[in-house]
């Protein structure tokens, strides 16, 4: 997906920072960025040597694996009506299925995910084929693999080789493909949050299968958890009314405008995390990383997070 003017990432950080000014429902409260990228910049992980280049026969199966996980990393707003394997988050049960699967029998081909059946799917995350997220999820992997098999010559390492070592363009192409989707509007503005297209190419990038120049153009991957952890920490206000919604339970519909401004200003406040953390080199991908984790403790996980019944995430 060509933007004019420059990429669709830069598009997302212009529209979440455009967001962000008007924004009544959340708020940047931009006089803790200064201390909290300090934190941030304390906790980042030592940068690790580059992975060798896998093998070609586990490059595509890795290929495969990380775009078959990420065409379904969304749910959120369903996984409190999971069945969790122990100890296990929503997204970590359906990632330890998916890795069965790929384990058990290798993974699914281009041509196996056209064709691929609630039962099926259901039986290696060991959840009800009926419920409404397993068919969800069906739909987007079938999608995934017809345009893999349309397009690519049902080769998955061949997705990632046509961006030519470009995260931003691996984005553009996935941003094309019905099972990545996730572009809202806001007072009539595009917002191309495409929370998975982005975190399949840092998925990617980390695992060794590609080489991305260009990683640092990536934004955060605008889910539910890192705007909950930035409110916690201060770095983000909620008006009390959208805050005693969440505590309730109930849902935030997607694509309303207090959700688009929480996706949004998380965006721009790790945008300005980013620029408060030079010149250490940060990326927005590693302080979404770092903030992801820091949702892991209990401390953030006790109280309640947006839930939103959506494809994005």
């Amino acid at each position: 997906m060509a933007t004019r003017g420059g990429e669709i990432t830069d598009d997302l950080r212009l529209a979440s920072a455009w967001i962000a000014r008007r924004s009544t429902a959340v708020r940047v409260v931009e006089g803790r960025i200064g201390d909290y990228a300090a934190l941030l910049i304390e906790q980042a992980a030592s940068p690790e040597s580059p992975s060798a280049p896998p093998s070609r026969l586990a490059r595509e199966r890795e290929a495969a694996y990380w775009l078959t996980l990420d065409a379904i990393n969304f749910g959120s707003g369903w996984f409190p009506t999971l069945r969790k394997e122990s100890g296990k988050t929503g997204y970590r049960t359906i990632a330890a299925g998916i890795t069965r699967r790929f384990n058990a029998q290798g993974g699914w081909s281009a041509v196996e995910l056209t064709q691929l059946t609630a039962a099926e799917l259901a039986g290696w995350l060991d959840q009800d084929p009926e419920h409404e997220l397993i068919g969800l999820m069906v739909r987007s992997l079938q999608d995934l693999g017809a345009n893999v098999q349309r397009l690519y010559g049902r080769s998955f390492a061949a997705v990632i080789d046509a961006s030519g070592g470009s995260a931003v363009r691996l984005v553009e192409t996935l941003a094309e493909w019905r099972c990545f989707e996730d572009v809202s509007v806001y007072d009539g503005r595009r917002v191309p949050f495409l929370k998975r297209a982005q975190i399949a190419a840092a998925d990617l990038h980390r695992a060794g299968v590609a080489e991305f120049a260009d990683i640092d153009r990536l934004t955060m991957f605008a889910d539910n958890l890192v705007p909950h952890v930035l409110r916690l920490d201060g770095v983000l206000w909620f008006d009390p009314e959208l805050v005693g919604r969440i505590e309730r339970g109930e849902l935030i519909e997607h694509d309303s405008p207090e959700e688009i401004e929480i996706r949004a200003c998380a965006v721009h406040a790790v945008e300005l995390l980013r620029a408060a953390a030079d010149p250490s080199g940060i990326t927005a991908a590693e302080i979404d990383e770092i903030l992801w984790n820091r949702g892991q403790d209990p401390h953030y996980k006790a109280s309640p997070r947006h839930r939103s019944r959506t494809t994005a995430y």
